[in-house]
């Protein structure tokens, strides 16, 4: 298999053609696509109408399958693999509330988070239901220097859903509700193969910063997500059916868009790898 690279822009993401991931891969193509994976931070591959069983074989160049947190919102005969379906969504005044809107990294609340989520497109609808993604890097890379100092000594607690998330996350049982973790993580981590600092950011659960004042620490942590989430440092990913899409969680945050007509069916497959303990970048 002969594999062509296209860098998506400047900052991050590359698009990856030549590649039939129904099949596996020999040895030294997974360590370029890891290469490529921990440069680029998101990896594109058009046109790979894989099924299930398969998805989880391409996902599994990048590292293990980890378990889904949401156990409602998994294929039956695969339990490691998530559906993110238009018919699990509510409605609200006629609009969709889909699981994801407002940037984010996957489970940061974990002691070890996901290093890696990726989402195969199954069904996708005319128009709208992009995901977005910015380079939390380059984010860091371009704050004032007193600021990074001072950001590289600061923790944050992860819960569960923050007491001022812009977003509402799903309902748990009680019994459910005591298993999920509340860590407290780095303001600024290092990625464990490139050795970059990057901005870890996640309005939805970060519950201020430790050793501030409350209102002082959610400021601070509304200033770096504005300035990480400038178009700048965006990539905005229109769907294909057959796109498989991986991106690095220590690198980017996400969002999904729920700007498609909700009588469209949108139907994607998903799964996450599993991370290591978050570094902090000192």
């Amino acid at each position: 298999m002969s594999m062509t690279i296209r860098t998506i822009n400047e900052i991050f993401g590359a698009e990856i053609s030549g590649l039939d991931l129904t099949q596996p891969v020999g040895e030294s193509t997974r360590t370029e696509l890891n290469t490529l994976f921990s440069k680029h931070a998101v990896l594109v591959f058009r046109d790979q109408p894989l099924t299930p069983p398969q998805f989880m074989q391409a996902a599994e160049i990048f590292g293990t399958l980890m378990d889904q947190q949401i156990k409602k919102f998994v294929l039956p005969d695969y339990p490691l693999v998530g559906c993110n379906s238009t018919k699990d969504l509510p409605r609200k005044n006629g609009k969709l509330q889909v699981r994801g809107e407002n940037y984010h990294t996957d489970h940061s609340n974990d002691i070890a988070p996901p290093k890696a989520t990726s989402l195969l497109a199954v069904e996708i609808p005319s128009y709208g239901g992009d995901t977005q993604f910015v380079d939390v890097r380059r984010a860091y890379d371009d704050l004032p220097e007193a600021q990074k100092i001072a950001l590289k000594q600061l923790r944050s607690k992860h819960v569960h859903e923050s007491s001022r998330s812009p977003r509402s996350f799903a309902k748990l049982s009680p019994e459910d509700m005591a298993k999920i973790p509340h860590t407290a993580q780095p303001l600024v981590i290092k990625h464990p193969v490139s050795g970059r600092p990057a901005l870890y950011l996640n309005t939805g659960r970060m519950e201020g910063i430790e050793g501030m004042a409350a209102d002082e620490g959610f400021a601070l942590i509304d200033e770096l997500y504005q300035h990480a989430t400038q178009s700048k440092y965006e990539y905005r990913h229109p769907w294909r059916v057959g796109d498989m899409v991986i991106w690095d969680n220590r690198s980017v945050m996400h969002q999904a868009n729920a700007d498609y007509d909700p009588e469209e069916y949108r139907y994607l497959y998903r799964v996450m790898l599993q991370g290591d303990k978050l570094q902090p970048y000192a």
